[in-house]
């Protein structure tokens, strides 16, 4: 196990047979993958093909990969990691985005040219570019992924390096350029490890696990030229039970407002889902093992949250459930009513520290460090028979740009438009469009007129200027 991974208990049992398929009222879990070669943590993302792809933590060469996953689990490996000796090209890979230019962008925590971790750009063709490698004084140990901005600049954070060795928040060009915007100092928090969040109002959002007023870590917005403000600091009430130690970072939901998960505190200790305004209010949702133990509803969230198209925020226990130790499934309404969904049993799979995604066929997808047949992670899916819809990238544009729109079934598509207003566009594949964001569009939902029905966009298109 590198020191990058996660913490991750021994399993009880092997899964015996490849495939498990179980129903749930209405809910249908899906073993699809039994990785054979530690793969590690995996975070997930679709590209315009309606394949994931993801960056692992571990596998390859010891070091990490790129791999490419089809929604029915065949796996290929893209690039490994460290494949120079010194590991210039980086090692242990943190998470990737999709760039508004259609290639990835991510992170290594480790592993450039002086050991502090890099950022890198790949290709779906495996062509991989070293964007900038970390010194320690300008970063060190980027552990969350990245965020892409309008001007196609990324921002993102790592856990240590700066000013103070205690985290820093910086902005990479396309090109390689780095700018530092803030260095932690422990009262700000310190420790960032999940991705920001580029919320509606243009600023930048996230989390650090410690530091703040309480020692607890803290929720924080950052504007693009890196003013930082302390929204909330975590532990604020006794035996902190408004939550402690948030891993995951944060998503905004419908109604603007931030979501998320720490991985300790709240009335029980096991860690706790909230929200918090942009102004910094917060309110617990739901304390994890409020079901007494053996903590049947999950406990220990490593990973943030997902809104999905039917409003409800899912996320994943790295542990507890039905089961004790192996970790959960979880929904949670904006009003706090959490309802577990899945226990994981070792058999299909067991302690997941990564978040969920929403395919645009509806379903989730996810992926477990530990269980399966070789004991070593698992790919799922868990279909809540929830509607498909499309997806932009980017998220955001002027009038008159380029943007690209994934979904299921579009050959054959006769309209598209922006808040209303009609595009002009071209049918690419089954699985994309190329759209032009057309004159008079303002910023809301994306609707593409298929043979079989209207989609709609997951999220309003953010007109910018």
């Amino acid at each position: 196990m590198n020191r990058f991974a996660l913490g991750k208990r021994e399993l009880a049992a092997l899964l015996l047979c490849l495939s498990a398929t179980i129903s749930l009222h209405a809910q249908t879990f899906t073993t699809l993958l039994n990785f054979t070669g530690s793969e590690g943590t995996i975070h997930l993302v679709q590209f315009t093909d309606g394949n994931f792809y993801a960056s692992t933590s571990s596998g390859g060469t010891g070091y990490g990969t790129v791999i490419k996953i089809t929604p029915t689990g065949t796996m290929t490996v893209l690039y490994k990691f460290c494949a120079q000796a010194g590991c210039p090209d980086g090692a242990y890979p943190q998470g990737l985005i999709l760039g508004s230019d259609g290639k990835f962008y991510g992170t290594t925590a480790a592993g450039g040219a002086t050991d502090n971790g890099t950022v890198f750009r790949i290709t779906s063709a495996s062509a991989i570019t070293t964007l900038h490698s970390f010194t320690g004084t300008d970063g060190d140990e980027p552990f969350g992924g990245l965020v892409q901005s309008p001007n196609n600049h990324f921002y993102g954070t790592t856990e240590y390096g700066g000013a103070n060795d205690e985290g820093t928040v910086f902005e990479i060009s396309a090109a390689g350029v780095v700018t530092s915007l803030h260095s932690f100092d422990g009262t700000d928090g310190e420790v960032p490890l999940g991705s920001l969040l580029r919320a509606s109002d243009g600023n930048y959002y996230g989390t650090t696990k410690l530091g703040g007023a309480n020692g607890g870590g803290t929720v924080f917005q950052i504007t693009a030229t890196g003013t930082l403000t302390t929204l909330y600091s975590f532990c604020a009430q006794p035996l902190c039970i408004d939550g402690e130690g948030p891993y995951g970072g944060l998503v905004q939901g419908a109604n603007t407002n931030l979501y998320g998960t720490t991985n300790t505190g709240g009335t029980q200790g096991y860690g706790s889902v909230f929200e918090v305004t942009t102004t910094g209010t917060l309110t617990s949702l739901y304390s994890f093992c409020s079901q007494g133990e053996p903590c049947t509803d999950g406990y220990s969230p490593f990973a943030g949250l997902i809104q999905a198209t039917d409003t409800n925020f899912y996320g994943t226990t790295s542990f507890g459930g039905a089961n004790s130790f192996y970790g959960t499934i979880f929904s949670i309404t904006p009003a706090g009513v959490f309802t577990t969904l899945h226990s994981f049993d070792a058999t299909d799979g067991a302690n997941p520290s990564a978040g969920l995604i929403q395919s645009t066929t509806g379903t989730l997808y996810g992926t477990t460090t530990q269980g399966g047949t070789s004991s070593i992670g698992t790919f799922f899916s868990l279909n809540m028979g929830l509607a498909p819809f499309v997806k932009t990238h980017p998220g955001s544009g002027k009038i008159g740009s380029a943007v690209s729109i994934v979904g299921t079934n579009l050959t054959g598509s006769s309209a598209v438009t922006f808040n209303g207003k009609a595009a002009k566009f071209t049918v690419v594949s089954n699985t994309e469009i190329n759209a032009t964001v057309p004159t008079g569009a303002s910023t809301g939902k994306v609707h593409v007129k298929t043979p079989a029905r209207t989609l709609a966009s997951d999220a309003a298109f953010q007109i910018s200027k």
